[in-house]
């Protein structure tokens, strides 16, 4: 049985003050065992998140990482630096890398490739804007991102890596996918793996896209929907800890 994930991508938000708060009520509330729980802090804040969240069970994360593994390149930040800081997964890919940083299919690869052979677990973002979903373009769209990991990287490598579906006209929007419709874009995406040669089944695929405390247990109780990568909520403890919660419900058949 795929175990429930939820992580929470805090991206340009925080402050030593602000972050001090949300990691201490994460600490008072650590999650149980039926869900496996992470926050991604902007990179500045890593080292703080880790210390905070020392032996709680919350596991840390960063937003992206280089294609390189190290040298002269202004601003970036390597997969073994994520490593120093105690970062066990990283988001690679997220539609918001993809349209205001132009990261294309072959660039997110990259990314994969030094996530994993440093050892870090990867995220990785798929999703279509609602241009392309009204055009009826939805799996095209999505089946080519998965098409790029699955020609890429093997079966094997495939193990350590969580796929996260994000519809990108439903981030930060107010506006979520039904549960249907993200149950269907998920049996779309296990199939896809599939038919690459992948085990669809055994991938773990969250949703994400405006993920709130009242609609997680609804998401969550769809089959192929594995937990979720967490926006806005995740910024407040109260917020995230209550998606959490879901997960563990959900989870644990209550």
């Amino acid at each position: 049985m795929r175990k429930k994930l939820v992580v929470g991508n805090w991206k340009m938000n925080g402050s030593l003050a602000s972050n001090a708060l949300l990691l201490q009520g994460l600490v008072e509330n650590p999650p149980v065992d039926a869900v496996e729980v992470a926050v991604c802090p902007p990179f500045i804040y890593l080292g703080q998140a880790a210390s905070a969240l020392e032996g709680c069970g919350v596991m840390l994360g960063a937003q992206n990482l280089s294609a390189f593994a190290g040298g002269a390149y202004t601003g970036e930040v390597s997969a073994s630096m994520l490593q120093d800081l105690a970062c066990e997964w990283v988001i690679v890919g997220h539609s918001e890398r993809r349209a205001y940083f132009g990261e294309s299919d072959a660039l997110v690869i990259e990314k994969l490739r030094m996530a994993l052979a440093a050892g870090l677990r990867p995220i990785v973002c798929v999703g279509e804007t609602l241009e392309q979903r009204e055009s009826g373009l939805a799996t095209q769209v999505v089946g080519a991102q998965l098409d790029a990991l699955t020609q890429a990287l093997s079966a094997a490598e495939a193990v350590s890596l969580v796929v996260a579906y994000e519809p990108v006209w439903a981030i930060g929007t107010g506006r979520t996918a039904t549960p249907e419709q993200a149950q269907e874009m998920h049996v779309f995406i296990r199939q896809r793996l599939s038919a690459g040669g992948w085990v669809g089944e055994g991938v773990r695929v969250l949703y994400g896209g405006s993920v709130t405390a009242d609609n997680a247990s609804l998401l969550f109780g769809k089959p192929d929907i594995d937990g979720a990568l967490v926006g806005g909520a995740s910024l407040v403890a109260g917020s995230f800890l209550a998606i959490c919660a879901a997960a563990a419900r959900v989870s644990s058949g209550i």
